[in-house]
């Protein structure tokens, strides 16, 4: 491993191991999702230790640092990275300082229930975005349909495991900011599309991550003041899973958006797994939390908007396969 990280053509081979159709668009994207789908625990740990703000920054800035080693020679990275700051700067003032500035406000206001469908409905905005800023990312029927049936499910799901009730006051307001994260966020994916340069995706999304990490550490300090200290082993435990957590999604969608031919509107459906794993992982682990038959029925159209979405696909794929069996 050690000599993994410290080989100057490491981030070469992942990058192109990653970038390789050996790994196909579909695994990588449930990783991702599935990695993702952790989060919600390990901040809810950290947070019991630290301020939101200055957790987040610490949690970015070290998943930025853990991608550096693998992004080739260091002086050349850097050396890239200056060439490239204004690309750098944008995607990390939306990708991570705003989405995650946004979003620590945001939770802060409004009940569980209601943050879980805002935040899920993500592959929404990403579509609604995409179809205004990208040429050939355009909405159609077969992905409204998809987006519809996953953002249903995302709900019945969000109902299904809290208390649902409707606000008001600076819930409302909570709900706004919340709204603006996810657009941040999908405006983000638009622009690791939109503005391709020689910056290699895995060491723009080290860059950005690094950038905006140290962002919200800046931030921090007028909201929340400076808190050092030492912790117990649960804080250091949730920071380093969410920094390594943080730097594998981030570089592996990262990647998935530079491929040919793919989509953010349809890359971003996949983001409707993250809440039927965060659900699945709770049954798994937590004693008190039970399979219910609202929940299962939420994470039924889940996968059924997947398939609406992928269909296309897996029918040309098919008739690709019955093509090449077809004698000459």
């Amino acid at each position: 491993m050690l000599k993994l990280i410290f080989n100057p053509h490491a981030g070469n081979t992942i990058e192109k191991l990653l970038h390789s159709r050996i790994l196909s668009t579909t695994f990588l994207a449930i990783v991702a999702c599935l990695l993702w789908s952790t989060a919600f625990v390990g901040v809810k740990i950290g947070l019991k230790y630290t301020t939101p703000l200055q957790f987040a920054g610490f949690r970015f800035f070290l998943s930025g640092i853990y991608i550096l080693p693998f992004c080739g020679h260091l002086l050349k990275s850097i050396k890239l990275i200056r060439q490239h700051w204004k690309e750098v700067l944008r995607l990390a003032l939306f990708q991570t300082f705003l989405l995650y500035a946004m979003f620590y406000l945001g939770i802060s206001l409004v009940p569980a229930a209601i943050t879980a469908i805002i935040i899920g409905a993500s592959p929404l905005f990403s579509a609604i975005l995409a179809h205004l800023f990208l040429n050939d990312d355009k909405l159609s029927m077969r992905k409204m349909v998809s987006i519809s049936l996953g953002m249903t499910g995302v709900v019945i799901i969000a109902v299904s495991r809290g208390s649902f009730s409707w606000v008001e006051g600076k819930e409302f307001w909570g709900i706004l900011i919340l709204i603006m994260a996810n657009m941040a966020g999908s405006m983000g994916n638009v622009m690791v599309v939109k503005y391709r340069t020689g910056l290699p995706p895995l060491l723009l999304n080290s860059a950005q991550l690094m950038t905006g990490g140290l962002g919200l550490i800046l931030l921090s300090v007028p909201f929340e003041g400076l808190k050092f200290g030492v912790n117990e082993p649960p804080y250091y435990i949730s920071l380093g899973w969410l920094s390594f957590m943080s730097a594998a999604a981030f570089s592996i969608w990262f990647i998935l958006l530079r491929r040919p031919g793919i989509k953010v509107s349809e890359l971003n459906v996949w983001k409707f797994l993250i809440p039927v794993f965060g659900a699945v992982l709770s049954w798994v682990i937590l004693a008190n939390e039970q399979p219910e038959v609202i929940a299962l029925t939420g994470m039924l159209l889940i996968v059924l908007s997947l398939i609406v979405l992928n269909a296309n696909h897996i029918r040309k794929k098919n008739k690709l396969a019955t093509d090449e069996k077809a004698p000459a």
